[in-house]
């Protein structure tokens, strides 16, 4: 690894928060601030180590790129530099996060604010599937060019996209399924080591989970962080049943608004798991979704961090992520049908139609699809329209 340079704590409390407050966009957003700043500015990492640190973290479940700043700090001051560089990289956003829920999911929010969420809420359905498109090719492209895996990609992304909308409370139960099938597909010709110990982890916490109360939103903020593949928009299908159908935390239309100030605010997506659980039980509850959601992120990189090159090469890793990936998408998109279905207005439609040009088509940023269709929701909320 070689000689590191003495970075104080405090330059990277500074730096980490920089980059949480001003990384509006998702994770393309935050990797390119922090190889500018650890790599391109301050010469504090190799280059080749940070793209390995970029792999590495994209191969664990929840948040990766909340994953790689914890890294990155922990490269740089080991355990007190993760934590204190993950913390850094999340409060900002969390907080203003928190701040907007109160006001949107507020009992008398002014009519703008509605109309804010609304139009916005309407273009989330058409987020969902720009997020499935931008990760499927990667996707194809490691089940490689054979008839079979092609075809067990397609079934994957199918059963990913008919568990959302059919049986979404155990949705993470399916994921799992796809990752250990294709684990075993993979290597029944040779002798590999058992499937991940924690496979069986969804069926028993489901379960615990049906209580409902603080037992119910900790399950839910879990499988956002500790069992949500592919991370960012993968959290969406996971949450939605839960919070709308089966707690009743939140409607519909509060939930399309969630998800789209996790995707308007900086720092991570995984975030708008704080707005449910604000829904759920106020500011103690979002901060307890927070809490449970990031935990995973710090324990993957302060206990797995010195053995990321292992992690990387283990083939059944690789197999695991490589049947759960294209359920992840075919779940992703499958939320863009329950996601629609949360559509009130008719005016939402065309500003949803819009969106989804604006995206698939002309290729623009999420973050000015959400703007652009919260400000429409405004202008008709001020001009009398029913919001």
């Amino acid at each position: 690894m070689g000689s590191r340079p003495e970075v104080s704590l405090a330059t990277i409390a500074r730096e980490w928060t920089r980059i949480g407050c001003i990384g509006f966009g998702g994770p393309p957003t935050h990797i390119a601030l922090l190889r500018d700043l650890c790599v391109n500015r301050r010469e504090w990492i190799a280059a080749q180590e940070f793209e390995d640190g970029v792999a590495a973290t994209n191969l664990l479940p929840g948040p990766a790129s909340t994953q790689l700043a914890i890294l990155c700090a922990w490269r740089l001051r080991g355990p007190a530099g993760a934590v204190l560089g993950g913390l850094c990289f999340i409060v900002p956003g969390l907080v203003l996060i928190l701040a907007l829920a109160a006001v949107v999911l507020g009992p008398n929010p002014p009519e703008w604010i509605l109309g804010a969420a609304a139009g916005a809420g309407a273009a989330v359905p058409a987020v969902a599937l720009h997020a499935a498109a931008g990760l499927a090719p990667a996707s194809w492209r490691r089940a490689g060019t054979k008839t079979p895996g092609r075809v067990r990609w397609v079934g994957y992304g199918a059963l990913g996209a008919g568990a959302t909308v059919l049986v979404g409370p155990y949705l993470v139960v399916a994921l799992v399924l796809c990752g250990v099938a294709e684990v075993v597909i993979g290597t029944r010709s040779e002798p590999v080591g058992r499937g991940p110990a924690w496979a069986s982890v969804p069926l028993v916490a489901s379960h615990m989970a049906t209580v409902g109360g603080l037992g119910a939103l900790a399950w839910v903020a879990l499988k956002v962080g500790a069992l949500s593949y592919g991370g960012g928009f993968v959290i969406v299908p996971l949450m939605q049943h839960d919070a709308v159908t089966t707690y009743h935390w939140m409607s519909g239309g509060q939930f399309l608004a969630a998800v789209a100030l996790g995707q308007v605010t900086p720092g991570p997506v995984v975030q708008t798991v704080a707005v449910v659980g604000y829904a759920a039980r106020g500011i103690g509850g979002g901060l307890l979704a927070a809490v449970v959601a990031f935990a995973p992120s710090f324990a993957f990189v302060l206990l797995g961090g010195p053995r990321f090159d292992q992690f990387r090469a283990n083939r059944s890793v690789r197999s695991f992520l490589k049947g759960a990936g294209p359920a992840v998408i075919g779940a992703i998109a499958g939320s863009a049908v329950s996601l629609g279905l949360a559509i009130h207005h008719l005016w939402q439609i065309p500003v949803l139609a819009g969106a989804a040009l604006w995206l698939l088509a002309a290729r623009r940023g999420v973050v000015s699809a959400l703007l652009v269709a919260g400000a429409i929701g405004v202008a008709l909320a001020l001009s009398g329209v029913s919001v």
